[in-house]
């Protein structure tokens, strides 16, 4: 969810799309991403949220804590290399 996320707001930002849409995209890939992962794995786009959640029930929420920091890291930088290869191939 975090490479899609981070796909949607680089493309949505990009210097040739017209200004003054992309709070509406990221906004509503923000919406998306909670309906469908919340339901699946009760997840939580904000690390401090998992965080506090995971000290407050310890126990098997700490051992999983750490997937919900280290896999969205990995997946926006490997988002982040995909835009990066396939963004640079329209310069001049």
């Amino acid at each position: 969810m975090a490479f899609i996320f981070l796909i949607v707001i680089l493309g949505s930002t990009y210097e040739k799309v017209p200004n003054g849409f992309a709070g509406i995209a990221i906004g509503l890939c923000l919406t998306l991403i909670h309906l469908i992962s919340i339901p699946v794995t009760n997840t939580s786009v904000n690390p401090a949220r998992s965080i506090s959640q995971a000290i407050f029930v310890g126990g098997w929420a700490l051992n999983q804590l750490w997937l919900f920091i280290v896999v969205p890291i990995l997946g926006a930088a490997v988002a982040g290399l995909v835009y990066k290869f396939f963004g640079e191939s329209d310069k001049e």
